[in-house]
């Protein structure tokens, strides 16, 4: 339970453009390939149904010594082949009712798990905490802001079992040379399907069905400019498949895609966040590859089409990235990307997309998976 390729890309339902860091190791050391254990299942153990009860430090890092208690239930599932996991939580207790999402990435670079969380009455992913388990403890850390001030953030998985396990928070005001633990939760395996409270999603905002229209199976076909903001002219193509499942009540759907052409095989992820404060999505992307999010994309749907916006480097410049979904019919949809280095003035296409419904039956669409790319 969590609190709170060669090409450089990122992704949408389409394919978007992203130089992806690497990720070093707390102290700036990079681990060797050849030695450093492989991690990709260390959270196996966290896959199911579980009860849980939490109890939380109302006001860390004050001297506060009260705490609330809360219980509700954990669903933990394997996402995009093992290499990540989705976690919705439910819970009930002193202060209301809780429910959050986290998304579990694999860095198989790094042999480093990364544990990005949201809350429902925010909708946007936090700064991820990075991490890796040893002797079958998991430890893992981030930098963040409390009440103005830098501290660090330490959570834990410990005490690991089949049927059980401990989940801990601690914040850190000097370094790391002191903790204070505020969020302890203590799991127990239930049976998986467990009814939980669930908001019926006619009750919520409309905006939040906005890719409704998406969720299934889909084939597509992608065309690439291989050079963006050169004056190239050549194109490539790629054909594929994508999945989109509906998560978290409908407050986000997860998208994974598997394509295929002249240049090789590709796998991508993207998480999509509805805020319902600012009734826009965020979209985040991670490629198998890295297994590090992207920056977000944030926007909205209008008048049937989706646009979505952010400001990255491409090439070392910084660019204005746009992505747009339009064309969307019942049983099929076109999304393009285009970047633009003049403020929005002018834009150049590079990337186009178009998708067909493959038809299911009697299949449930939370389980869908990406098919073998054809």
């Amino acid at each position: 339970m969590a609190r709170s390729a060669s090409w450089p890309a990122k992704l949408t339902i389409g394919i978007l453009w992203l130089a992806l860091p690497p990720l070093a190791l707390a102290g700036g050391s990079v681990p060797n390939a050849l030695t450093a254990p492989d991690g990709q299942h260390d959270f196996d153990f966290n896959v199911g149904t579980w009860k849980t009860h939490i109890r939380r430090l109302v006001h860390p890092l004050s001297g506060s010594k009260d705490w609330v208690w809360m219980g509700g239930t954990v669903v933990i599932r394997k996402v995009w082949g093992g290499r990540g996991q989705i976690e919705e939580v439910e819970a009930d207790g002193q202060t209301g009712h809780f429910e959050s999402l986290t998304l579990f990435l694999y860095n198989p670079q790094a042999h480093q798990w990364s544990v990005s969380f949201a809350n429902s009455h925010e909708g946007k992913l936090a700064q991820p905490a990075i991490g890796r388990f040893s002797n079958g403890r998991g430890e893992f850390f981030d930098q963040e802001t409390h009440l103005g001030r830098a501290i660090l953030v330490r959570v834990v998985w410990a005490d690991i079992t089949q049927s059980s396990h401990r989940f801990e928070q601690a914040f850190s005001e000097d370094g790391g040379k002191s903790w204070e633990t505020n969020f302890v939760a203590v799991l127990t395996r239930a049976a998986d399907g467990v009814a939980t409270s669930a908001e019926p999603l006619a009750a919520l905002p409309a905006a939040q069905h906005d890719f409704d229209w998406q969720i299934g199976n889909w084939k597509i076909r992608m065309q690439r400019l291989q050079h963006p903001l050169s004056g190239s002219t050549t194109w490539t193509e790629l054909d594929g498949n994508v999945a989109v499942r509906p998560l978290w009540n409908g407050r986000a759907n997860l998208a994974e895609i598997t394509s295929s052409g002249p240049s090789g095989n590709l796998e991508f992820l993207s998480l999509r966040l509805f805020d319902p404060e600012s009734k826009q999505w965020s979209l985040h992307f991670a490629s198998s590859g890295s297994g590090i999010l992207s920056v977000p994309m944030v926007g909205q749907f209008e008048h049937g089409q989706g646009e979505f916006y952010d400001y990255e480097p491409v090439n070392r410049r910084m660019t204005l990235v746009r992505f747009r979904f339009g064309s969307i019919t019942g049983g099929s949809n076109r999304d393009e990307q285009a970047f633009s280095v003049d403020g929005g003035k002018t834009w150049e296409t590079n990337w186009v997309n178009r998708s067909t419904r493959i038809a299911q039956t009697g299949r449930d669409l939370r389980n869908a998976k990406p098919l073998t790319p054809s």
